[in-house]
């Protein structure tokens, strides 16, 4: 077996080396082919990836970047044409902006035997502005379909020497050659951050370069320097040598990273390798810095007039705050009082950001609406006011990533922290329904940084510490014909009440209703009732009666019954052979369900599934399961479970996937009820 394999690979690897990867020279067998051999559930394949960026040297401008991209595309299935449109992010500022040059595109199709190739045509290009910082250029492929393999190659000018955008090796979809070369003058100092798990090592050489200068002269008609008189413009040539340091990667079947549940952002472990500009420096003169460390980044936020000096400014909000805390001496009150009021006073308008908008704080506060950075910059600067450390926290939201190294444009949020001698409270206005270190999920995200008012830094982490909680009662009466009635009580707790109210509240209720029949595969729910919606210091109270036909098996003269009906699962979320980035759920929680059956009349209980308790190692989690009988017509069944840590690590991954699939299973066994 392991020759046959042996065999295959040496296979795959001599077709890769014998494949022509320039463009238009698309092979009739990359047409005919079905599937990715090393993975036939990919909906495409990169079957040839290139990216090349270096630096060219202008007259009167100076450096700038270019970035060369050739890219082929097999598409296997409709999911595949997703890749049939691609989509180009430029950066900009007030005086200079990037372009895309030099594309050219076709659509290879197999039509009766032949390869017949379409030419992308201007009708296929578009331009559009997606803010202040970035434009996008896009283009979609003609006459894409399965089947088709479509190519592509242009070319990215950048006259920001100091943004080299991110080499990805890993996608959503195989890469069955991939190439990447980056090529940096000797007056270019890099620091290269790498990450994921691919074993990225690149081929290190150099070169010579030259650099032509141009100078011109005016002389006099004789030959010497004028400042009036005849003149004419003379011009001379210089050349400079240099060294290029160039890095090469050179990768065959590079496979997907493929994306399960539970994890906060799929780009935090995707293999590839950044470069950040250090320094640079020209003969004769002295380094120009641009990497920085994680003090600069903090000091340069701190002190933007967006951020810091926002802080100091209580004179439109004084009178308010002095009104409503007047005789308040409890301090948790306190602080309950002003979140309330910032989350009642301003709205957030959906924008996240660091940084306040034009107007700041003040405006926010008389229009009534803001940013993230606005409304929690308020926020700390009451609590000041009021007498509290409080100072701002930089997040990264989930969507963004983590930030890997120290950089300004890593963080795109603010909260607020209340640092106390043993205890640190974290605050977020901008959620309807946040409470005191119950933070909306966006920004549950590893770890922020609190800001101090001299402008250093402190880790903090983002997680809570508390589990989340649902405690469950139902009561359910069978029939002997197959319907089932009930009634549930749900209690919400901490986030899993923040994530309820965001469903419920947000939604209309009917629409609400209707989901939740749906997602408990068809029941019919009525008389439901929610107590303590608004009422964010007490958990949330959910009960509705319920009717469901067709409830259980019925066998001959035997009823075969999971216990807890619709509010189990089948279906295990951890499906991977192997995971190597973590399991994040977010938030520790637990969940004890407490279930009754009522079973129908002139049956008894045959068999019930025998009790478990289940560990999961280093007290990661765990589940207990006990049913037994209630008198001669019920049966009772507890479940308790809990998941004990927001982040589980790869280590554990196969103790995680075990422990699901054994507590689906329990979940899932069979109670059998027999004729009398």
């Amino acid at each position: 077996m392991k020759k046959v394999l042996f065999f295959l690979a040496f296979l795959i690897v001599q077709s890769i080396l014998a494949q022509d990867h320039s463009f238009g020279k698309v092979s009739k067998e990359e047409l005919e082919e079905k599937f990715n051999p090393a993975d036939s559930s990919a909906s495409a394949t990169y079957l040839y990836k290139y990216r090349k960026t270096h630096f060219e040297y202008l007259n009167d401008e100076g450096f700038q970047l270019l970035t060369e991209v050739h890219e082929r595309i097999k598409i296997y299935n409709k999911e595949g044409l997703d890749y049939a449109t691609k989509k180009i992010n430029l950066y900009k500022n007030s005086s200079a902006k990037e372009k895309v040059g030099m594309l050219k595109a076709s659509t290879y199709n197999l039509v009766d035997g032949k390869i017949e190739a379409e030419k992308l045509k201007k009708d296929g290009e578009f331009e559009t502005e997606l803010n202040k910082y970035y434009n996008q250029k896009s283009f979609t492929m003609p006459k894409a379909k399965e089947g088709s393999v479509i190519e592509y190659k242009y070319r990215i000018i950048s006259p920001f020497v100091f943004n080299v955008d991110e080499f990805v090796f890993q996608h959503d979809i195989p890469i069955k050659k991939l190439n990447a070369i980056m090529e940096a003058p000797e007056y270019f100092s890099f620091r290269v951050n790498m990450k994921g798990f691919l074993n990225i090592t690149p081929k290190v050489s150099s070169k010579n370069g030259k650099i032509q200068i141009k100078n011109r002269v005016r002389q006099s008609s004789q030959g010497y320097s004028l400042s009036g008189g005849n003149s004419v413009t003379k011009f001379s040539t210089s050349n400079i040598d240099y060294k290029i340091d160039t890095y090469h990667y050179d990768f065959n079947n590079v496979p997907t990273l493929k994306e399960e549940p539970y994890v906060n952002n799929i780009d935090n472990y995707r293999s590839g390798v950044k470069y950040e500009l250090s320094y640079i420096k020209y003969p004769n003169s002295g380094p120009k810095f641009y990497s920085t460390t994680w003090e600069d980044v903090i000091k340069t936020i701190y002190d933007s007039s967006n951020f810091g000096s926002e802080l100091n400014k209580t004179n439109y909000y004084k009178e308010d705050l002095n009104t409503f805390l007047l005789d308040v001496t409890d301090n948790d009150k306190k602080i309950e009082l002003i979140l309330d009021f910032v989350k009642s006073k301003v709205k957030w308008n959906d924008y996240n950001g660091k940084y306040t908008t034009s107007g700041g704080v003040r405006k926010a506060y008389k229009e009534q609406t803001g940013n993230v950075a606005e409304i929690n910059l308020m926020l700390t600067s009451m609590l000041r006011y009021a007498g509290f450390n409080a100072n701002p926290v930089l997040v990264s939201t989930r969507t963004n990533g983590i930030p890997l190294f120290p950089t300004r444009e890593g963080y795109n949020y603010v909260i607020c922290a209340i640092t106390e001698p043993n205890n640190v409270t974290l605050l977020d206005a901008s959620s309807q329904f946040s409470t005191p270190n119950v933070l909306p999920f966006r920004t549950l995200n590893w770890e922020g940084r609190i800001i101090k008012k001299e402008g250093t830094s402190k880790v903090v982490d983002l997680y809570p510490k508390t589990k989340s909680m649902q405690k469950i009662f139902v009561h359910n009466t069978l029939e002997e014909n197959g319907d089932l009635n009930g009634k549930i009580r749900i209690l919400y707790k901490d986030h899993d009440a923040l994530k309820f109210r965001n469903e419920y509240l947000k939604a209309d209720q009917e629409d609400y209703l209707v989901g939740l029949e749906e997602k408990n595969g068809g029941l019919e729910i009525s008389n439901f009732n929610v107590k303590n919606e608004q009422e964010l210091s007490k958990p949330v109270m959910v009960s509705y009666d319920f009717y469901r036909d067709g409830a259980f098996e019925k066998i001959g003269e035997r009823i075969y019954i999971s216990p807890l009906f619709f509010l189990t699962t089948s279906t295990n979320p951890f499906t991977l052979e192997k995971r190597e980035y973590p399991v994040d759920f977010g938030y520790p929680s637990g969940k004890d369900i407490i279930s009754t059956v009522k079973i129908p009349v002139g049956f008894q209980i045959e068999s019930l599934p025998e009790p478990m308790v289940l560990l999961m190692p280093d007290g990661l989690g765990q589940i207990r399961y006990n049913i037994q009988g209630q008198g001669d017509d019920s049966i009772q069944l507890k479940v308790v479970s809990e998941i004990n840590q927001a982040i589980i690590t790869p280590m554990y991954y196969d103790t995680l996937k075990d422990y699901y699939k054994k507590m689906i299973e329990k979940l899932n066994e069979k109670v059998v009820l027999s004729k009398i």
